[in-house]
This record gives structure tokens, C-alpha cells and sequence, in this order.
């Protein structure tokens, strides 16, 4: 196989000679996976003619692999006949995708290029709901009868098994079409020839919905270890199957759109490289002014606590020590319990086992940061004497005290919070970490103050 720099320009060389024989021959050896990314860089002229030598199969399965843009602007460029082609040599579910990218005008005009028995499949399955299973499945599947022999079956599976989506799994089915078990190709590999397909059976298999959501399907493969599912309608018919190479793009995309709200945005929905300036800026915008608004407060409660401040103008200088101890500490919690929540590691149930859990863990993390607070600043008043006046000692057990229950509140809430949201229906990750910062900031100054007041009391304040 060529190296990856010279892909390129070799094929530019090839096609510039419009020596198709060879460029047909040059293009043999490459994968799809690793061809896509390269050819997607050449000049949309010269990705038209790559397509244009390519075999039907090659193209319809580079073409699933390119970006979004590069798939545009290649059929744009492509005579209607040869878009056409491609369109209807795509699997369906990665047609589906596709698809469901494109503004709706264009959307319609790909359907019209699809032969009547593709559009109709196509049609099928953009019914369905945004983000469910529906959108994802492909009809390309193996079924079999019970009452089959292994050897039937495995004569069905050569005859009509070479253009299926995925031959490790094989359904069967009865008369009706009801799903009655799945069975790994393995099992009729090994198996007697002359032993009924029913016999194979083990009850041990599960189906999704077409109106499942992605997540809930994520789940299923995850739990039962399948590299393929199948979906049956109300009646338990099979209509097709989700895949693995799905499901991982789902796993990914589910993950991206966590990290993005986990950093207090609103999940972009498309590559960063590639989204326009303005829509990332509308994404980005909206929760930074929300975190504004709400870091506002913290004026308001440094304005209520004004004179405190001015009589111990010392406990300024430990305020963003303090209230980010506790916003950190929030975010944490935030973190871990998202996560978890995703991967399924608790439910909403037990959320009395989680919030003792972080109120135990927040006692701890405040008592060691309360430690290093009180030693900090005794050692500091040690070495630079009157660095915090005469009443040190009080100014180090407000820092520790406050230290305590600051982060042991910015745990609660933390680990809470997305617990509340879940509850009410709504993506946990929308309690970002800047959110849980922003709301521990506002009452960590309150407990702050509080403390101040019953420990300096008749003394500083």
C-alpha cells in the first residue's frame, strides 16, 4: 500500500493522465475507513472522477466514511445518474444518517434520485423519531425457520447472506415473521447438519423498539454483549436489525455531547473545525450569560456582608481560597455522578445512598483542606508576624471551619443536582460544572460570613 502522504498527489497525477485503468488499480488495496479521510482533501473535480472509476460497492462504502461536507459537495458534482447510484448502493441506515443531515428541500431531492423499493425504505425509516432506533436500523438481515436443519439454514445463509448488513448473528423467525431467538453463526458452524434449528435455541436474546431511544439501545448492547439487535414492531415482527459500527457512533456522540454541557455549553451538534462561528457563539453565549447573571449575586451578598468586610478587611483575602474550595468540590461531585448515572451504576432510587456518601466524602475533603488552611496560615503569622493581625488564630479557624462546610455543601449540591434534573426529565449533564462553581459561590460567601460572625464576635466583628 502506498504512504498516505503520496495518496494525494498520486492520484491527482492518475487522473490529470485520466488513466482509469490504473487509478481503478492504484484504489484496490486501500480500505474505505482509510481512504475517505484522504480523498476528501483532493479538489471536488477530482473526487467526481475517484468516484466515477470506482466500483459501486467501494464508492457507497468510502462514501459513508467522508464528512458531511465532502459528501455534498461530491454529489453536487456528479451527474444525476451517478448520484443516483450511490445513493441507492448506500447501506440504509447510513443513507438514513445522511439524510437526516440535510436541510429538508435537499432531503427531498435525494429521495426523488432512489429507485421506488429504496425510497420507500428510506421513507420508512426517517419517519421514525429524531435520535431513536427507527432512524438507525437497516433492513439487511439474515432470518431462518425453526424447523429448518442446520444445513437448510446454512444453504440460506450462502444464497442470501452476501449483501447483509452482518452475518454473526442470524434471526429466527416463524411463519408470521414473530422473532422466536437469535443464534451466532458459530453455533450452526459447529453443529450437525442434520439437527433442527430448533434445537439451537436458547430463549437467551433481546429486541428493541423502533421508537427506542439511542441511549436505551446503547444500554441493551452493553448488557447482553451483541454486536447486532433486532427491532420488532408492536406485534414482535422483525422489520430489521441495529449494528455495533452504530452503536459506537452513538457511544461517541452521547460522550461528546456530555463534555461539551459538562464545560457549560450547549452541545454544538456538529465538529468544532467545522460549525459555524456564529451558531458556536449562540451555543457558547446563552450559558455564559446565565453564569453571569448568577455570579452577579456573589456581588449582592458581598454588598449585604459590607460591613463585616470593613471591619475585618483580613477576611477578604481568604474569600476565593474559600468559595472555590467549594465550587471545585461541587464540580467533582457534579463529574462522577453524571457519569455514573450514564453508565447505569446507580438509579434515581438510591439517592439517599449517594447523598450520604458525599456527605461523608465532602466531611473528609473540607477537613483536609480545613487543615491546610488553619496550618497555612499559623505558619505564615509564625514567619511574618502581623501578616494577619492579632487575632490569627480566629482568622485560621474561620478559613477552617468554613472550608469544612463549604465543600461538604458544594458535594451535596453537586451530587444532588443532577439527580433533580434527571428526575424532572432533562440531560443531567445540563448541571455543568461552571453551574454547580457559579451556585456554590454565591452560598459558600453566605456560610463564609456566617462563620466569621459566631467565631469573631466581640472581637473583630
Amino acid at each position: 500500500m502506498p504512504a498516505q502522504a503520496n495518496v494525494k498527489a498520486d492520484i491527482s497525477v492518475l487522473i490529470a493522465r485520466k488513466d482509469l485503468a490504473a487509478l481503478k488499480k492504484y484504489l484496490e488495496p486501500w480500505l474505505p475507513a482509510d481512504l475517505a479521510p484522504l480523498i476528501a482533501e483532493l479538489p471536488v473535480e477530482e473526487l467526481a472522477a475517484l468516484f466515477r472509476v470506482g466500483s459501486r460497492e467501494l464508492d457507497a462504502a468510502t462514501f459513508t466514511y467522508m464528512a458531511l461536507d465532502a459528501q455534498r459537495k461530491l454529489l453536487k458534482v456528479l451527474t444525476q445518474e451517478q448520484a443516483a447510484a450511490l445513493l441507492n448502493a448506500l447501506p440504509p441506515d447510513d443513507r438514513t444518517t445522511f439524510l437526516n443531515e440535510l436541510p429538508l428541500d435537499v432531503a427531498m431531492q435525494m429521495l426523488g434520485m432512489l429507485s421506488p423499493n429504496e425510497r420507500q425504505v428510506a421513507q420508512s425509516l426517517l419517519a421514525y423519531p429524531d435520535h431513536s432506533v427507527g432512524r438507525m436500523m437497516t433492513l439487511d438481515y439474515v432470518a431462518v425457520h425453526p424447523e429448518w436443519s442446520v444445513r437448510e439454514a446454512l444453504d440460506y445463509i450462502r444464497e442470501h447472506g452476501y449483501d447483509r448488513e452482518t452475518l454473526n448473528m442470524v434471526y429466527v423467525v416463524d411463519e408470521a415473521g414473530h422473532l422466536v431467538d437469535d443464534i451466532r453463526v458459530r453455533r450452526f458452524l459447529l453443529s450437525p447438519l442434520d439437527r433442527p434449528v430448533k434445537a439451537l435455541l436458547d430463549g437467551n436474546y433481546t429486541w428493541l423498539a423502533p421508537t427506542d431511544d439511542r441511549e436505551k439501545a446503547l444500554g441493551l448492547f452493553r448488557k447482553f454483549d451483541r454486536v447486532a439487535l433486532p427491532v420488532v414492531d408492536e406485534n414482535k415482527k422483525i422489520i430489521g436489525i441495529v449494528t455495533v459500527d452504530d452503536m459506537l457512533d452513538v457511544a461517541e456522540e452521547e460522550a461528546t455531547e456530555d463534555i461539551q454541557k459538562l464545560g457549560g455549553s450547549e452541545a454544538l451538534d456538529e465538529p468544532y473545525t467545522t460549525i459555524a462561528l456564529s451558531k458556536m457563539v449562540k451555543k457558547r453565549a446563552s450559558w455564559l450569560v446565565i453564569l453571569f447573571l448568577g455570579e452577579m449575586l456573589t456581588a449582592t451578598a458581598l454588598k449585604y456582608y459590607e460591613g463585616e468586610l470593613a471591619k475585618a478587611i483580613v477576611l477578604s483575602l481568604f474569600l476565593p481560597l474559600v468559595v472555590s474550595s467549594g465550587g471545585n468540590a461541587g464540580s467533582q461531585a457534579a463529574t462522577l455522578v453524571i457519569r455514573a448515572l450514564a453508565l447505569g451504576e446507580f438509579k434515581l432510587k438510591d439517592w439517599w445512598r449517594i447523598m450520604r456518601r458525599e456527605l461523608a466524602a465532602g466531611l473528609a475533603l473540607g477537613l483536609i483542606l480545613g487543615v491546610i488552611g488553619v496550618v497555612r496560615i499559623s505558619v505564615w503569622s509564625y514567619v511574618f508576624p502581623n501578616t494577619y493581625g492579632d487575632h490569627w488564630g480566629l482568622v485560621a479557624a474561620t478559613v477552617g471551619v468554613s472550608l469544612v462546610g463549604i465543600v461538604m455543601w458544594g458535594s451535596l449540591m453537586g451530587s444532588m443536582l443532577p439527580l433533580v434534573i434527571k428526575r424532572c426529565g432533562f440531560d443531567p449533564a445540563t448541571s455543568s460544572a461552571p453551574f454547580i462553581a457559579t451556585l456554590v459561590d454565591v452560598t459558600g460567601l453566605i456560610i463564609y460570613f456566617t462563620v466569621a460572625l459566631v467565631i469573631m464576635r466581640g472581637t473583630l466583628l
